[in-house]
Parts: structure tokens; sequence; C-alpha cells
């Protein structure tokens, strides 16, 4: 029989902490992506480029700054002390002033040109910022044993939606978690049921390509159940800027294990 000593305890709740914040990197990393490209391809048309433009700014301002505001003051000012990591610490503070006048360059931008080229430097700076916090930050801090748990306690613009929150009580009664309990009692019931479309298992890479086919085979009047592991909040900008006043959303469960939303089509 094997113990498990406090140490490997400490050590698992550190990977916990240190996988929680790089899976949430790789959420605003996609979210990004999407609207930068969602932006250049508005312009490649030679369509309105304003929606596109407008939805990621909103996501940039709710989403991604409050995230670096976060950083700035929990994990850099820790890496701040340590030799390894002062000047890289510095350097990134200073790549988030630089990122906030993207954000406010891509805001004023008024031709689609600019608003493209904007919202491209937008996430080629945040793609390389990401990049230096996993591969050299995070590392860095992990060697030194800053107790990232105690430290980022609470902090979900850090760690995303739901980590290390308890599961809800009578997961499977069935509440929504997506395991079909529900939709079979509902049948019984002789209620109409909505397919959920289940994302969870899906890589992270092929999500938004399945949710927008999703949406696209809508009729209009039509509705889906999305079912995902964390808040799919930053498809919504998306959604929004593609479809302007077409599509309608509405959150079923919001965590901390699993979310739930109805995306409809009204036109």
């Amino acid at each position: 029989m094997s113990l498990t000593t406090p140490e490997a305890t400490q050590q698992h709740g550190q990977d916990d902490v240190v996988d929680a914040i790089r899976r949430h990197h790789e959420q605003l990393e996609q979210a990004v992506a999407a609207g930068a490209l969602s932006v250049r391809d508005a312009a490649d048309r030679l369509g309105d480029v304003a929606p596109a433009r407008d939805a990621l700014v909103l996501l940039l301002l709710q989403e991604v700054l409050p995230h670096a505001a976060a950083e700035e003051s929990t994990l850099y000012d820790v890496a701040a002390t340590l030799p390894r990591t002062e000047l890289l610490v510095r350097a990134m503070v200073a790549e988030h002033r630089r990122l906030e006048g993207l954000v406010n360059e891509l805001a004023r931008a008024r031709t689609s040109g600019a608003m493209a080229a904007s919202a491209g430097a937008v996430r080629a700076l945040f793609e390389a910022h990401l990049a230096k916090e996993n591969d050299d930050l995070l590392p860095e801090l992990v060697a030194h044993d800053v107790d990232l748990a105690r430290l980022l306690e609470g902090m979900h613009e850090i760690l995303g939606g739901g980590h290390d929150e308890p599961a809800a009580e009578g997961g499977c009664g069935c509440g929504g978690c997506g395991c079909g309990g529900g939709a079979e009692a509902a049948a019984d019931a002789g209620l109409e049921v909505e397919a959920d479309l289940d994302v969870r298992a899906m890589p992270p890479a092929l999500r938004h390509e399945q949710i927008f086919a999703a949406v696209a085979d809508l009729p209009p009047g039509g509705s889906f159940v999305l079912c995902n592991d964390h808040d799919p909040k930053p498809l919504r900008y998306q959604l929004d800027a593609e479809r302007p006043g077409q599509i309608t959303w509405d959150y079923l469960e919001e965590g901390p294990q699993v979310w739930r939303v109805r995306i409809g089509r009204t036109a």
C-alpha cells in the first residue's frame, strides 16, 4: 500500500494550478485568434468590418486585459523578486502596456485595412506573450516552490472558470451535466428534448468548428444546447460579430464543472 506524502499532495496541487492557467491561456488565445480572423475575413470580403472589430475589442476589454491586470498583481509581483525572471517580468509588463495601446488603436481604427492590421498585431503579440508565460515564467515560479494555489486563490481571471470548485451534488439527477439522464427523463414524460452539442471530449481546435457548423445549420427560430467544460462567453462575441442580431444566447447551467447554453437563431 502506497501512502501519499504531503509533498506529493502539494506537487499535485501545483500541477493542477499550472494546468488550469495553461488551459485558460489556450482558451483566450483561441478566442483572440478567432476574433482577429473574423476581422481579416470581413476585410478580405470588402464587407462591413466594424461588427467583427467591435466584438474583438469587447473580448479584449472584458477578458484579456483583466487577465493581464490580474497577472501583474499576483504572478508578476512574485516573479519580479526572482533573479532569473526579474528582467522577463519587466519585458512582459511592457508588453501589457503595448497590448493596451493596440486595443485602443483597434477601437479607434476607421478603415478596413487599419482594423485588420491592428487585429493581426494584437493576435501576434498576445500569442508570443502567452508562450513566454507558459514556457518561461510558470516553470520558474514552480522551480522556486511558489505556492500558486494560495497565490491565485479565487483569481478566475487567471485560472478560468470552475477551477478547484466542488462538483455539484446530484450531478446525474440529471441537472444538465450532459450525461443524457435529463433527456431520458424528459422523453419518458413525453416532453420534446433539444439535443445537446457536447464538445467537452473534443480537442479544443475542433470545438469552434463544430459549434459554428451547428449554428449555420439552424433554421430561423431553431436552437440547440451547447455543453462545454468552461464558460463559452468569448464565442458569443464572435457569433454576434458574424451574425449581428441573429443569435440568442441563454445560459441554462453556469458551472462550476459544466456550462450549458441554449443558442438560437432569430433570422
